[in-house]
């Protein structure tokens, strides 16, 4: 055996978690974001009073303008045009969209968006709407599981709260920036 054989094993278990927290996660949480972009307020913030720290910005720009934009979010949802992710995940394998569906561009606040078609749980409420801007959608969900609607449902004891926002705002050449 050469001297400290085993220490390198041990060293690289204890290192690579410690990357990952100091270097490779911040990274991931604000993936393509500029730092106002991370730290800025946005409609729909109000919503979630004392956040803890896990949340995340990202960010990209892309080469159409929000009206071009827009028809793709509105019709986002697991029982609509998918989530535009990895399809195994996200959409119980079906495939997102891959054109706009006139019957999915109709959206309201208060309206449940489903993460896959099957089932009342893991559900989205459309809580912030600005037409070709804004989009906030909010989850709410008990201690096993179940979403709940905190606008018009009992409140269980425990529960976990968050949004997800997606705002756009048009940057020159007839571009967008997508803040998520």
């Amino acid at each position: 055996h050469r001297p400290g054989g085993r220490l390198l094993p041990v060293a690289a278990a204890f290192t690579a978690p410690v990357v990952y927290a100091l270097w490779i996660r911040p990274r991931l949480l604000t993936w393509g974001a500029t730092p106002d972009e991370t730290t800025r307020t946005y409609p729909g913030d109000e919503l979630v009073p004392d956040p803890d720290s896990g949340g995340a910005t990202m960010a990209t720009t892309l080469a159409a303008e929000p009206e071009r934009v827009w028809p793709w979010l509105v019709q986002m949802g697991g029982d609509r045009g998918g989530w535009y992710s990895w399809d195994w995940l996200d959409n119980n394998g079906d495939p997102s969209a891959d054109r706009i569906v006139p019957e999915w561009q109709n959206i309201e606040v208060g309206q449940h968006l489903y993460r896959a078609p099957k089932g009342p749980t893991n559900r989205f409420t459309v809580v912030v709407l600005e037409p070709n801007r804004t989009l906030v959608l909010q989850s709410s969900y008990g201690l096993f599981g179940h979403s709940f609607d905190p606008q018009t449902d009992p409140v269980p004891p425990a529960y976990v709260d968050g949004i997800w926002g997606f705002h756009l705002r048009p940057v020159s050449g007839g571009r967008t920036r997508l803040v998520v």
